[in-house]
């Protein structure tokens, strides 16, 4: 096809999840040989178009028109035929396999006699990492090779597929500014040779120097697909963000007490990583009835530095912490504990939820020495401290030996949360804590919060949707690649500064 026809129209696509719409009804057309940036919030529905489109998701409304012929891939090898390869932000390769078997992994060249031709694999995957600038050695293990390279390894793997179309999703995540440079020369080349790609980012700075054009997503629905001669950096995060949070879920005013918790230069090691810091001089300080926001996007740090505050990070973190003024050093959850740290963590179904156990066991794990008499559990008593903490929370449950698995997302939730108000905390840590609950459960939780800190607790919250932050925070910290950009008080936090922040690279 000519550069300029449309190689692939999307036309009406729709993609519902149980209790999240994914996509509805998005229209698109990309030409042939264009760099087409796809951005929106966190969730807004881009990595789902990306999947219909790889043969990824095969169940869906409306459909896909690829050269002219309506389509429908059943998997990704279908897509792939027909030109089509993602590069996933997580890199989807082997790493006890050399590159060169990566690269033809599934499509090994053999011999007239059956065998796995290796050096003709090695020497077509030479020369397709040379055209890339990657000059690693076909036949080394990926899993020793520096992410940049990996990811070069993917590319290859998609040139000798013949991609046409290219997805590359958030591929500079995790790379140098080295990497970077050689991977946005690798991508001239390739529109050079008529390569289509579709690039999903959140920076735009990368946006605005790679695109031709830019297809704004939230909440699911196409906003705008715009020239990036004809718009600016604030008009897309602001067509991003676009919407108002929600004055019934306001934060109550409150005034702040002294200082709990302080940072000084906190730093978290990436060990093996180019980028070498998973926080980079992290310096802040959380006030006695305070709710603090951290805001950022899928990479920037927020649940690491949360984990490095409760001593549950991959390596011990570097600077100073101060709980009431008195220098702490966790090396163990159970440390920050016994000071009066608590944390609820992201993934509640694998890190917060016992299933096995009841709505009960699940609240009272974190405090069955206050129910041991006379070095027995006493079961009277623990079910005394579970039933003071659902009535406390409003737990909607037909008891405490109801099995977990009965309840709903929300007062799974709030379980949680009960847990660790058992533990009589000074700091509660929530790393997005309404994550995959429905409106009515969220409207609790950010009631139960707002209660919580109106009794003195100190709360530091993540979340994925700024509206929700807006809503609840006393001040919002904006942190990107591990490093804090930005600090907003009630007054001044705005969804388009915070994106600004998290998206431009530049401190504000």
């Amino acid at each position: 096809m000519n550069a300029g026809e449309t190689i692939i129209s999307i036309e009406q696509v729709s993609k519902r999840y149980p209790g999240a719409q994914a996509l509805a009804e998005v229209s698109l057309q990309i030409t042939t040989g264009e760099l087409h940036a796809i951005v929106g919030e966190n969730g807004a529905g881009k990595s789902t178009l990306m999947k219909v489109l790889a043969g990824i998701v095969t169940q869906y409304d409306g459909r896909l028109v690829l050269r002219g012929q309506p389509v429908h891939f059943a998997h990704t090898r279908d897509a792939q035929w027909h030109g089509i390869s993602i590069i996933h932000q997580e890199l989807n390769l082997v790493d006890e396999l050399s590159a060169a078997a990566n690269i033809f992994l599934g499509r090994e060249v053999r011999t007239r006699l059956g065998l796995l031709d290796e050096a003709a694999m090695q020497r077509a995957a030479t020369g397709l990492l040379a055209r890339l600038e990657c000059h690693v050695d076909a036949r080394q293990k990926v899993g020793r090779l520096r992410v940049g390279d990996q990811q070069l390894v993917e590319i290859a793997k998609a040139l000798s597929l013949e991609a046409e179309i290219l997805v590359m999703d958030e591929p500079t995540s995790a790379l140098t500014e080295t990497e970077v440079a050689r991977l946005f020369r690798v991508m001239d080349q390739l529109r050079g040779r008529g390569v289509t790609i579709l690039y999903i980012s959140h920076k735009m700075d990368e946006v605005f120097r790679l695109a031709d054009r830019i297809t704004v997503l939230r909440d699911g629905r196409l906003v705008a697909t715009l020239r990036r001669d004809q718009t600016n950096p604030r008009e897309v995060t602001s067509l991003m963000v676009g919407r108002a949070a929600e004055a019934s879920l306001v934060r109550s005013t409150v005034e702040l007490g002294p200082v709990v918790l302080e940072t000084r230069g906190l730093s978290l090691p990436w060990v093996g990583h180019p980028r070498e810091w998973r926080l980079r001089d992290i310096s802040f300080q959380l006030h006695r009835g305070e709710i603090l926001g951290l805001a950022g996007l899928m990479g920037a740090g927020r649940t690491e530095l949360l984990e490095s505050l409760f001593g549950a990070s991959p390596q011990p973190p570097r600077g100073r912490v101060y709980l009431n003024e008195r220098e702490v050093q966790f090396g163990h959850p159970r440390e920050a504990i016994a000071a009066g740290v608590a944390m609820v963590s992201e993934d509640r179904k694998r890190l917060g939820l016992f299933d096995h156990l009841t709505v009960g066991q699940n609240i009272t794990l974190a405090k069955l020495g206050a129910a041991v008499r006379g070095g027995l559990l006493s079961r009277r008593r623990e079910q005394r401290l579970a039933d003071e903490a659902i009535r406390r929370l409003g737990i909607r449950t037909t008891g405490p030996s109801a099995p977990i698995t009965t309840l709903s997302g929300g007062n799974q939730q709030k379980a949680i949360i009960a847990r660790w108000l058992l533990t009589g905390p000074q700091v509660l840590l929530l790393d997005d804590p309404t994550r995959g609950v429905d409106v009515g459960a969220k409207a609790e939780l950010y009631r139960l919060i707002d209660d919580l800190c109106t009794g003195g607790l100190s709360i530091v919250i993540t979340s994925s949707e700024l509206p929700e932050l807006l809503a609840l925070c006393d001040r919002i910290l904006v942190l990107a690649e591990g490093r804090l950009r930005a600090e907003f008080s009630r007054a001044e936090a705005t969804e388009q500064r915070i994106m600004e922040a998290a998206t431009l690279g530049i401190d504000l």
